[in-house]
């Protein structure tokens, strides 16, 4: 059974920056791509970002592309998800998953199994 805990939210001005965690049990880690998405308020869990299995290879939401990166740090069995220029269209409860695959690039969340319980963002002045 794989297990996945966010950590790293919370408040934050528009502008300012963010780092969430996601730490993973398990062996297999290495083996999987991860990912991050998103549920604002009344709306529907989006992708936001993903990383291949070593790490090499990322891909992004357009709404984020060039504010968000993700990184991995395998030994660790930790994933990130650094956040800069925080706008407040990005308050949501950001959630870490297991991709089914090795690559980046899957977005639907059916791509993935295994889902953290989320961690709290929130945008604003």
């Amino acid at each position: 059974q794989v297990q996945l805990v966010e950590s790293g939210g919370g408040l934050v001005q528009p502008g300012g920056s963010l780092r969430l965690s996601c730490a993973a049990s398990g062996r297999t880690f290495s083996q999987y791509a991860m990912g991050w998405f998103r549920q604002a308020p009344g709306k529907e869990r989006e992708f936001v970002a993903g990383i291949s299995w070593s790490g090499g290879s990322t891909y992004y939401a357009d709404s984020v592309k060039g504010r968000f990166t993700t990184s991995r740090d395998n030994p660790k069995n930790t994933v990130y998800l650094q956040m800069n220029s925080l706008k407040p269209d990005d308050t949501a409860i950001y959630y870490c998953a297991r991709g089914k695959y090795t690559v980046a690039y899957k977005t639907a969340e059916r791509e993935y199994d295994y889902w953290g319980q989320g961690t709290q963002v929130t945008v604003s002045s």
